[in-house]
């Protein structure tokens, strides 16, 4: 079934928390919602779960408006951030919970108790209560709760921000296979931009209750449509730097260079360029330019170093493999192509990107 967005807005006391809302949500597919903390994927959700009433617009399903619709007949599964089960229930009569309420027979139940708590490896746990699993199990079974109910709407509202790094990434990879193998509008709320590319699937990037950009998760890192889109998508965040463009030349700090090809004829005058941190190298090659200046920080996460640097007065950001450490202050020399510039105009918007784009991310 088709679910349709249509001119939604949503105030709280006046303040609003979503504004202008225009989306479809197609069955068999996955949406992911992107956007910081506060960015109204919460909001979005609980609206299109009847938990919550815009102020304007409505949501469709196959052109039916949900708002006529009560909460308890509506075909859908939440699962939350936190750990929501029913404390008293045993794993099997948790995820039986739904399906009981459906009034389904009691042969179908158990088969599907059965291969659902299979799929999210729980199957070993049945007779254990709640408090008697870890985090991770616990959501396992919120999870296998959801997917026993077979709706044709499954919200996810970051269901793995409570669980530590090697339960994440597990359960995502679980998760990812689980949505692409299933029939139903799946619909997942992350904070992680690495998340929204491993998950996969169509991204709406959301920003202060505001959609800013849908497409492909690749696609919309690729070619992020504005300064405010590209900084929500990566992490650490594109470098952007002030520079204009006369005829022929780019000037970028105290760097004068011919523009990219990518870029020539679409833009005079004042703009942006962003570069992505891993675009920095730390050996010249054909064609590149130097970036030099001073260390601001240095720091490692996992096995990339990240080195924050001063150059023609900005700062940047340069990720390297490895563990390249250096002391504050210390100078540093970063060598960039033309060729992975992109362009946005002076208001923020995208204007072009770099061809490397289309080949590769990440």
């Amino acid at each position: 079934m088709t679910i349709r967005v249509e001119n939604l807005s949503r105030r709280v006391e006046a303040e609003p928390w979503l504004s202008d809302i225009d989306l479809t949500f197609e069955p068999g597919r996955l949406y992911v919602l992107l956007g910081r903390t506060g960015a109204g994927k919460t909001s979005l959700m609980r609206v299109l779960a009847g938990l919550d009433r815009p102020s304007e617009g409505r949501v469709t399903e196959d052109g039916c408006d949900l708002g006529q619709v009560p909460i308890n007949k509506r075909n859908l599964a939440f699962v939350y951030q936190q750990f929501v089960n029913y404390p008293s229930f045993d794993v099997h009569d948790n995820i039986a919970a739904p399906l009981r309420r459906q009034g389904r027979p009691r042969a179908e139940i158990e088969e599907r108790v059965r291969t659902v708590a299979r799929t999210v490896r729980i199957d070993a746990l049945m007779d254990r209560k709640p408090a008697e699993l870890s985090g991770g199990q616990q959501q396992r079974l919120a999870i296998a709760r959801a997917l026993a109910k077979e709706a044709s709407l499954m919200l996810f509202d970051e269901p793995l921000v409570n669980l530590d790094y090697k339960l994440r990434e597990e359960l995502r990879a679980e998760l990812r296979a689980i949505f692409h193998q299933g029939r139903q509008t799946v619909i997942y709320a992350t904070t992680e931009p690495d998340e929204a590319l491993q998950m996969g699937g169509e991204t709406v990037v959301m920003h202060e209750g505001r959609v800013l950009q849908v497409g492909s998760a690749h696609h919309v890192y690729r070619h992020p449509a504005s300064v405010l889109v590209a900084d929500i998508f990566s992490e650490p965040p594109m470098n952007v730097a002030e520079a204009r463009i006369a005829g022929d030349r780019l000037v970028l700090g105290a760097l004068e260079l011919a523009v990219p090809a990518h870029a020539r004829g679409r833009i005079e005058g004042p703009c942006r360029i962003g570069l992505m941190p891993h675009r920095i190298g730390r050996a010249p090659g054909a064609g590149q330019v130097a970036l030099r200046g001073p260390v601001l920080l240095a720091e490692v996460d996992g096995s990339s170093t990240f080195t924050h640097f001063e150059a023609g007065g900005a700062a940047w950001i340069a990720r390297t493999e490895g563990v390249h450490l250096m002391p504050l202050g210390a100078a540093f020399e970063g060598f960039v192509s033309p060729s992975d510039f992109y362009v946005f105009d002076a208001a923020g918007d995208l204007v072009a990107s770099p061809a490397a784009a289309e080949s590769a991310y990440g």
